[in-house]
């Protein structure tokens, strides 16, 4: 069973793990301050602050960056290089690799895109191990 492990403001994030979990039955968690995560996964956020990795995200990536496979994030495109920049930190600071970036809650395009990658790459990856302090 894949697990998807996701942080959410806008609800952006939180109708792309909806339609996912919906075609494929695969278990999604959203991140909180008492998440438990049984098994590992795939981290789903989305870039804030035109360029940044959320609060919670580098919290659960403190935390439990051991258990995650890749790092997945939504972003707006108007943002330029900034775009989805969040899904970048998260894989250079915590070593997980990159799955992909979405715009706002994704296509029907990007959500095949991203099934097919966590089906056929990134199920047995390295799981990162750094820590981050929160500024």
């Amino acid at each position: 069973m894949v697990h998807l492990y996701y942080d959410s403001r806008t609800g952006n994030v939180q109708r792309f793990i909806n339609k996912v979990v919906q075609i494929t039955g695969w278990q999604a968690h959203q991140i909180a301050d008492d998440i438990d995560v049984p098994e590992a996964g795939h981290l789903i956020t989305y870039t804030t602050k035109i360029g940044s990795m959320p609060d919670k995200t580098v919290a659960f990536m403190n935390a439990y960056a051991e258990k995650i496979f890749s790092v997945t994030s939504s972003g707006n495109r108007n943002w330029g290089r900034n775009f989805g920049l969040a899904a970048d930190k998260v894989s250079e600071n915590y070593d997980v690799p990159l799955a992909m970036k979405f715009e706002l809650s994704g296509t029907m395009e990007d959500i095949n895109q991203f099934i097919d990658i966590i089906k056929n790459q990134y199920n047995d990856s390295k799981r990162g191990s750094k820590k981050l302090d929160i500024a």
